[in-house]
């Protein structure tokens, strides 16, 4: 759980409550800007993704994304899922599925970064 939870913070928190699609940290540091600097951004995200309020993932051009959590905590991110990039608006989702995490013999798995593209519902409406 975050030790603090400043006017910031929350700012942040709600920016997730608001959305139920991931956010770029490009569009988070942009929407903040006349709030906050992006190194508070940054420490803030930090603190929100060791506490498991949060998880972040890399789109396939290494822009870094934010999507918020369910039921993880701070010492365990247990919602391994994959995402989904929509190839003509660009929106990112977390897709509600579990996906299973291998075993490999002699080899610790820490993370999995599966992404989707295609087109969203919007778009092809």
């Amino acid at each position: 759980m975050i030790r603090r939870k400043t006017k910031k913070v929350e700012t942040l928190i709600n920016l997730f409550e608001q959305k139920n699609e991931a956010l770029s940290v490009v569009d988070l540091t942009n929407r903040l800007s006349t709030q906050m600097n992006k190194t508070t951004v940054y420490r803030i995200l930090d603190r929100l993704e060791q506490s498991g309020v949060v998880h972040s993932f890399n789109d396939s051009n290494g822009l870094r994304w934010y999507a918020k959590c369910n039921g993880c905590s701070a010492t365990k991110h247990t919602d391994t899922h994959p995402h989904f990039q929509c190839t003509d608006c660009g929106t990112i989702e977390c897709l509600s599925m579990e996906i299973p995490v291998p075993s490999i013999s002699n080899r610790q798995i820490n993370s999995v970064e599966i992404m989707l593209k295609g087109t969203c519902e919007r778009c092809i409406s």
